[in-house]
């Protein structure tokens, strides 16, 4: 008796090759798109007032470092604020939705 082989047999090779390619192409569009996200640094003197009290761009800081995960004792020490206002301003981003809310224009 002899072997049949399948009636679709096909080399999976040239489709593996072209899934491999794209996903290199989109890792390296990635990349690009990744280095024009606007970065905020917590050390920006735009992020207080003179008052001492935090602008809305030091606010939205807060905000986007608790997006990260960041505790509020990190965020009070890289944003120089007490410990009390980080967790302050840790409520009020749990109140505006955490992670899932609006995001502000920050510079």
């Amino acid at each position: 008796m002899t072997a049949k082989k399948p009636p679709h047999a096909y080399d999976p090779k040239p489709v593996l090759d072209l899934i491999a390619s794209i996903e290199a192409d989109l890792q390296r569009l990635k990349g690009l798109v990744e280095q024009q996200v606007e970065r905020f640094d917590p050390a920006n003197p735009h992020n207080k007032a003179p008052d001492g009290k935090l602008t809305e761009e030091g606010v939205e800081c807060c905000y986007r470092m608790f997006d990260e995960g960041k505790s509020r004792y990190s965020v009070a020490q890289q944003m120089k604020i007490s410990f009390a206002a980080a967790t302050h301003r840790f409520n009020s981003w749990r109140k505006l939705g955490g992670t899932k809310r609006q995001r502000t224009l920050l510079g």
